[in-house]
């Protein structure tokens, strides 16, 4: 049998919780459904300053960094997907370098340009040449990273850090020695 102690217990709880939940839901009638529909998805300021064409600096790995991507099927896989994406959709794939367990490499799109999407069906597209050597199915960590790049950045900086990548891990002594890395489409924005 419950202690009288234990039934106001219940019975305060119950109204406080009650209390908050209604004081976390917006009031009938407040227009809150409507006012959020005035406002645009990306914030406006983007528009202004990215007007169009936006170039990102991109950068996706391999699931538990595997040592897999280095090698003349994938980098014939990606020329192939990139000069498709160009001809095709109007994606311009600048730069790249393909390390043996992750990506680099600069795009541009059109205004309508879904990045997520498109590098899921690169990443796709890849790891259907990839050769599956162990016994993990997945191929890809989760996600990328991005980078947009802005007006003043510089994309000869960039790739200046990135084709380096090889020399940095010990792969080739010259950058231009390493053989899975190059330039698809000039993206003029230095």
């Amino acid at each position: 049998m419950r202690s009288v102690a234990a039934s106001v217990a219940v019975a305060l709880w119950a109204t406080w919780d009650q209390e908050r939940s209604s004081a976390l839901r917006f009031p009938q009638g407040s227009g809150y459904k409507i006012r959020m529909r005035e406002y645009p998805k990306l914030p406006p300021r983007l528009q202004w300053i990215f007007r169009h064409h936006p170039v990102f600096f991109i950068t996706f790995c391999t699931h538990q960094r595997r040592k897999v991507l280095a090698s003349n099927v994938v980098h014939k896989a990606f020329v192939t997907f990139a000069t498709n994406a160009y001809s095709d959709h109007n994606i311009a794939v600048g730069r790249y370098v393909i390390m043996p367990d992750h990506l680099h490499l600069f795009v541009r799109g059109p205004d309508d340009f879904q990045l997520g999407r498109w590098i899921g069906m690169l990443k796709q597209s890849l790891g259907k040449k990839i050769e599956r050597t162990g016994t993990s199915p997945v191929i890809w960590q989760r996600g990328f990273f991005d980078h947009l790049l802005r007006t003043n950045e510089s994309y000869s900086q960039k790739w200046n850090y990135v084709s380096e990548n090889p020399v940095r891990a010990w792969l080739v002594e010259n950058a231009d020695d390493w053989p899975y890395s190059g330039e698809i489409v000039t993206i003029d924005r230095a």
